[in-house]
């Protein structure tokens, strides 16, 4: 494998981008415009064959303020931003709406723009497969042999796409779009993986980005990537699921005990009664209500107090032996196109483990340390098993480059925690400043009323103006 620094990466010389009007769909602002930009199926050999990216945007809404473009980065990997110029960048004050075109996308492989899938078996699209929950005795061989069928499955039925949906890739396929775009240098707002897609961006083409704002970050470690993200959950679940307590403890519909010290115990007893007394549960994928189904709920639930009913109210059915009706699911067809995405970019940034041995140990120890998850955080991907050797080392973010770089991040976040935010900030050095939320839940900027980060966040848009220093928003 080889790096990839910045000067391997020639200018683009990109046609313009055709516009037209979008399809028409809930939510669509009329204003949106839709365009295809064409890109390297594999940026090392540029001649070769292509795939389409569908792009859309909302015009800057007062020419004569027009700063640029503004990239509204995904996460993922399996997200797509082509709706949020239309969506949540309608959020964003006037003043960062008239600076800016706002520019969304669908990564490669993500429908509309060429599409991955890997024809998964349908079992292994429920979301407690895919992610690693070991057996109630801690054996990982179900997560081994799962991890190979998906891998397995990828090879036979993904074709060339598969090996080239990486971080780098996507990163790529961005400056391409800058260039299509007219822009000389590009803004950005990238969320959650979309942090580390940005951060990847200002390290491999730093002369070409104008304000990078880094919402709910992950952990850049170069030597593990997306296990570190895996990882993270731990600390994760443990900054979050006290404020969940706190909550199912107040008289109300949801309560689910008498005080906040009695929610864990209680959700530790359900799940292991569920381990061992699994409750049918008829159209639901599991058709079963088992503890790995319970936790990974608890996981999907702690991501925004929004979500709190919904495990509450799977807890307190347990408790009586029922279930409630069965989750609504994304269709089969967007289901098998996301985790293909994912599959595929979190195996390929990087080279995992690939012997049982390599997993078993941390397993055990991550079940005693944080049982609530249960040593699913450093458990095996479909990655232990992945047919392609990554085509190039993970890229390493450093304090080199132009110091234009604001991250916002929420204290309480289960999905990427602050452990893992404050080592992003420790690898931009001088490139960045970080303001941090006293909030719970994932996505920070414009998602929970603090009226401190998001100004922040809105000046540095609007004005290029960062606080002093990293920033504490009570």
């Amino acid at each position: 494998m080889t790096a990839v620094p910045a000067a391997a990466a020639p200018a683009a010389t990109t046609a313009p981008l055709a516009w037209t009007a979008c399809p028409e769909g809930p939510g669509v602002d009329p204003r949106q415009q839709c365009a295809t930009l064409r890109v390297p199926l594999d940026h090392a050999d540029p001649g070769g064959g292509t795939i389409d990216m569908a792009v859309s945007r909302v015009p800057s809404e007062r020419r004569a303020a027009r700063r640029g473009s503004l990239l509204l980065i995904p996460g993922g990997p399996g997200g797509s931003s082509l709706n949020d110029p239309s969506g949540k960048g309608q959020k964003l004050p006037q003043e960062v709406r008239d600076a800016y075109d706002l520019i969304g996308f669908a990564p490669r492989g993500i429908a509309p723009s060429t599409a991955a899938d890997c024809g998964l078996d349908p079992a292994d699209l429920a979301p407690s497969v895919t992610r690693p929950w070991p057996a109630p005795d801690g054996s990982i061989d179900g997560n081994l042999a799962t991890a190979a069928r998906m891998a397995a499955a990828c090879a036979r039925n993904g074709g060339e796409l598969v090996e080239h949906l990486s971080t780098v890739d996507e990163v790529r396929d961005l400056d391409l779009l800058r260039a299509a775009l007219g822009e000389r240098r590009i803004s950005a707002w990238g969320v959650s993986y979309g942090t580390y897609v940005g951060a990847v961006y200002h390290e491999l083409f730093p002369h070409r980005t104008d304000r990078i704002v880094l919402d709910s970050n992950d952990d850049p470690d170069p030597e593990r990537v997306a296990r570190a993200w895996l990882a993270g959950h731990e600390q994760g679940v443990e900054d979050v699921f006290p404020d969940f307590a706190a909550w199912a403890s107040r008289p109300g519909p949801y309560r689910v005990a008498r005080t906040a010290a009695e929610v864990r115990p209680l959700f530790l007893e359900l799940a292991a009664r569920l381990d061992r007394e699994p409750i049918p549960w008829p159209g639901a994928n599991p058709a079963e209500l088992n503890g790995n189904v319970l936790r990974q709920t608890m996981l999907d639930s702690l991501y925004a107090p929004a979500r709190y009913p919904v495990l509450a109210e799977l807890m307190n059915a347990a408790r009586r032996g029922t279930v409630p009706p069965a989750p609504a699911a994304p269709p089969e067809e967007v289901l098998q196109n996301v985790t293909a995405v994912a599959a595929s970019t979190i195996c390929n940034d990087v080279a995992w483990p690939r012997t049982a041995a390599a997993y078993q140990e941390d397993v055990a120890e991550s079940r005693v340390k944080y049982p609530l998850t249960a040593g699913m955080p450093r458990g095996a991907m479909p990655c232990a098993a992945w047919p392609y050797p990554p085509k190039r080392a993970p890229v390493r973010i450093t304090d080199r480059g132009p110091s234009n770089v604001l991250l916002i991040q929420n204290e309480r976040d289960v999905a990427t925690p602050l452990a893992g935010a404050h080592r992003l900030r420790a690898a931009l050095g001088r490139r960045a400043v970080m303001v941090t939320v006293n909030s719970t839940g994932h996505d920070a900027y414009l998602a929970n009323g603090n009226a401190c980060g998001d100004a922040a966040v809105s000046r540095f848009l609007a004005t290029g103006e960062r606080p002093a220093g990293d920033t504490y928003c009570p």
